[in-house]
């Protein structure tokens, strides 16, 4: 069974140095990585150990402009009319629809607020195990920050069925906005603060965030903020990479239970 419309299917960074990459992410998350076999790109597949987790992409010539970032894939059932109706919807193309044999046609674009997202329709219909809520090792919570709350949940409702199931307080910042599609929970919505652009976080999970944090900062990356704790008793925090990607961390603080 493949996934269904909405669903998040898989997550790829996009850096400089692959090597350098490769090594951090290995440490931090406990990743190991392949080469995908692509030609003509340095493109590796990242596994988890229990199912793959995503891509990593070397950043080259071709590229002008790009800077490093980590991205996500959404599931759609046909890329083209997924493409045309975001473009009517106020959204635009960063990358024209395109084939790529044995994985899948697919599309990036940007919301209103200008935040990238690709749209998938997977070669194959298995399903993915890129996206687990509770997993170590795979991405489990995805969370956007927009200029118009309101707006945004109205775009990505019509175009992936994307509900709202609750929201959190926070103060000034306004509301924090769970999101669930497919009876999932896949994360969460709210407006950028001052001095943020809108973009989206991918949160890694972790087997204990105490010793996560060590490892990026021993890997040359840096805590932006956290650890902050969370419903359920987990951590999170927000973090870069030595390439300069922003990512997110989530799990346990194992020491002090």
């Amino acid at each position: 069974m493949g996934n269904a419309k909405g669903d998040f299917i898989w997550y790829e960074l996009l850096t400089r140095d692959a090597d350098a990459a490769q090594r951090f992410y290995g440490d931090v998350v406990g990743w190991t990585a392949s080469d995908s076999g692509q030609p003509g790109m340095d493109y590796r597949i990242l596994d988890a150990g229990d199912g793959l987790a995503g891509g990593m992409m070397q950043i080259n010539e071709q590229m002008p402009g790009v800077t490093p970032v980590w991205l996500g894939y959404v599931a759609v059932p046909d890329v083209d009319a997924a493409v045309a109706d975001w473009t009517a919807s106020g959204g635009s193309v960063q990358m024209p629809a395109m084939e790529i044999p044995n994985v899948g046609r697919m599309a990036m674009l940007a919301d209103p607020d200008g935040v990238p997202l690709y749209v998938m329709r997977g070669a194959v219909d298995a399903s993915s195990t890129a996206f687990r809520v509770a997993d170590a090792r795979h991405v489990r919570w995805n969370e956007i920050t927009v200029q118009d709350d309101g707006a945004a949940r109205a775009f990505y409702q019509a175009r992936f069925g994307w509900e709202a199931v609750g929201a959190i307080p926070m103060g000034e910042m306004g509301d924090y906005h769970l999101i669930a599609t497919n009876g999932v929970n896949i994360g969460a919505m709210m407006r950028s603060h001052a001095g943020q652009s809108p973009c989206w976080t991918y949160y890694i999970g972790v087997e204990d965030i105490d010793v996560a944090i060590q490892k990026v900062e021993a890997g040359g990356g840096q805590v932006l903020d956290g650890p902050h704790e969370i419903p359920g008793g987990e951590f999170s925090l927000h973090a870069r990479d030595p390439q300069g990607a922003v990512f997110g961390l989530v799990g346990p603080r194992v020491a002090k239970q």
